[in-house]
């Protein structure tokens, strides 16, 4: 299956609860990952191994530093600033 939707530019100002879930999965996958790669270079013997398990090891560690900056966000006021359906239906009614 392809999917041909452009990347979203920037991550949406609030996380919901299923997003945080997920993205915690994620962050908790990464770091295994990581460390499982750190482990394995420090017992490689071979230079060229040692070598591609460390840039394996940095590109996780990356990949778990770019979604926690997607978590530093004041998540409530970012909730509390997009408007409620009642209150969408109330605003469009009252431009009327």
């Amino acid at each position: 299956m392809q999917n041909n939707q452009p990347p979203i530019p920037f991550p949406p100002r609030a996380i919901t609860t299923k997003d945080l879930l997920y993205i915690k999965d994620v962050l908790s996958w990464e770091l295994l990952a990581f460390k499982k790669f750190h482990h394995l270079a420090q017992q490689a013997t071979n230079p060229q191994f040692k070598q591609a398990l460390d840039k394996a090891g940095r590109m996780h560690q990356n990949h778990y530093q770019r979604l926690l900056t997607h978590l530093q966000v004041n998540n409530n006021m970012a909730m509390a600033s997009i408007p409620k359906p009642q209150q969408t239906q109330q605003m469009q009614q009252s431009q009327i």
